[in-house]
């Protein structure tokens, strides 16, 4: 065991004799090499410590350029757009979805922020927060004349936030900028539906009042004034309960786009004739033919009978009360293709002006603004029908040439919608 022992102990000297040999012979390499290229000792002693540091250096630069990769990407997948900027209004940093809120926005480092947003309602916000030192938030809108070339962003609505950043983070401020113009406009769309439901609702009322105080100071009122004065109240009264009832429908479509619709199938052509047959009352004594052009099986989707229903009668509706001249023909037809369905609902009456079209599935719109005796009708029927369409997962475009022809094509996708 002894004899083991010693023998273990010489390797040990051995192998420690070699490496100090083995260092110092890389040392006078090193010194050599150090003097040759005009480097002193002590320099050169320097040199691995430093070449060390420069290593562990680099090492720390690759972790903070992961960690701000990280950073970005997370960044990247909000929904606001991010701009960081120095305190002379540079960009220093800007996240994707500020491209896409603001359309592609030139937003590279070291560009002006005024060249990135194109919107001085915003640098004045951000000069506020450097200035002032303090959060600062506004609600703006586009208008027109405040949009740069070469962008289309009139009309939209902005939450833009800003506050400065500190002088350890290289100063300037912070920039967050939220599309809220769906937003805004849900509760544009709000506010006008209430104030045109109770105008077209006082309208009416209005009158049923008037004829019954009439009554009520004609102390003995003739057949005649009596028949009167109950037409027009009952005129008016089935208007209100149209009005209700077409208020009610939308209201369950916007319930329905969040619980689902009531999903059946059902013939398509069978539909629109029952819809036909339901307005044969008011088309009596009036030359109007409605024509369908369906496949031999009717055509089948699976969709809400109730709001299809809806759409056909709306359609036709609407074509028979706008042509009041004899001779109108009202064509409905179905092609069904591989994935998706086309329905069209054509008549060759008045048509409808170019400045009207845009306008026409607003809800409460009716493009003729002349008022008569006859009850045009409560302006809800097309919004009805686009949002019936769009609940079914479908597009609706409308197509009118005046005194020649105006067409509803509604293209609904099969995949949602087949038995």
């Amino acid at each position: 065991m002894t004899t083991l022992c010693i023998v273990l102990a010489l390797l040990l000297v051995v192998c420690i004799i070699d490496r100090a040999r083995r260092e110092r012979h890389w040392l006078r390499r090193w010194e050599s090499v150090a003097k040759n290229i005009g480097l002193r000792a002590r320099d050169a002693e320097q040199l691995p410590e430093q070449a060390l540091a420069l290593y562990r250096a680099r090492q720390l630069a690759e972790e903070q350029a992961g960690q701000r990769r990280v950073f970005e990407t997370l960044l990247d997948e909000i929904s606001q757009g991010l701009v960081l900027v120095d305190e002379h209004l540079r960009v220093r940093y800007a996240n994707q979805p500020l491209k896409k809120i603001l359309l592609h926005a030139d937003s590279r480092p070291g560009r002006p922020l005024i060249e990135a947003v194109r919107d001085h309602q915003i640098i004045d916000l951000v000069q506020q927060a450097i200035t002032e030192k303090r959060h600062t938030t506004r609600r703006i809108q586009v208008l027109p004349s405040d949009v740069g070339a070469g962008t289309n962003l009139s009309g939209r609505h902005f939450l833009i936030e800003s506050a400065p950043l500190p002088a350890t983070s290289g100063g300037g401020a912070w920039l967050m900028i939220q599309d809220v113009t769906e937003a805004a406009m849900t509760e544009q769309i709000r506010k006008d539906f209430v104030a045109n439901a109770s105008h077209e609702l006082r309208t009416p009322l209005t009158i049923i009042n008037g004829y019954i105080e009439m009554l009520q100071d004609d102390a003995a009122p003739n057949a005649a004034t009596m028949k009167k004065c109950l037409d027009v109240m009952e005129k008016h009264g089935k208007r209100i309960a149209r009005i209700i009832e077409d208020m009610l429908t939308i209201s369950r479509l916007d319930a329905a786009a969040s619980n689902g619709l009531n999903l059946e199938p059902f013939n398509v052509r069978v539909c629109a004739q029952d819809a036909a047959d339901h307005l044969a009352p008011m088309m009596e004594g009036r030359e109007v033919k409605i024509e369908f052009n369906f496949p031999k099986d009717g055509g089948k989707l699976k969709g809400d009978r109730f709001y299809w229903d809806q759409v056909f009668t709306n359609l036709i509706e609407n074509s028979v009360k706008e042509n009041a001249k004899p001779g109108l023909v009202v064509r409905v037809s179905g092609e069904w293709q591989k994935d998706h369905c086309v329905i069209k609902v054509s008549d060759n009456g008045i048509g409808i002006p170019a400045h009207d079209l845009p306008f026409v599935f607003k809800r409460f719109y009716r493009g003729n603004k002349h008022h008569s005796s006859q009850i045009k009708g409560t302006g809800l029927g097309l919004s009805i029908v686009k949002r019936a369409v769009e609940a079914h997962g479908g597009k609706i475009e409308l197509t009118s040439t005046p005194g020649s022809e105006t067409t509803f094509t509604m293209r609904v996708p099969l995949q949602h919608t087949e038995a």
